[in-house]
């Protein structure tokens, strides 16, 4: 199956420079996802997710943990 995707032009000229002249795009995102280990890739979105009301999105999350548990 194929899917296109959106990305911005500054975004494709970075990958074109890390790109191998005989690798596809599918071939490179794999590289660049299987060199990452989970752990840095949480360190990475931790930092750059904003949380509004982290209280009420606990309480809602162990609500819904509630729910499917009952």
């Amino acid at each position: 199956m194929v899917k296109t995707i959106t990305i911005r032009e500054e975004v494709y000229k970075d990958l074109m420079k890390i790109k191998s002249a005989d690798e596809s795009f599918s071939v490179l995102f794999e590289r660049l996802i299987k060199s990452a280990s989970p752990r840095d890739v949480l360190a990475k979105i931790r930092g750059s997710v904003e949380f509004k009301n982290k209280k009420k999105m606990i309480a809602e999350i162990y609500a819904k943990r509630a729910e499917v548990r009952a």
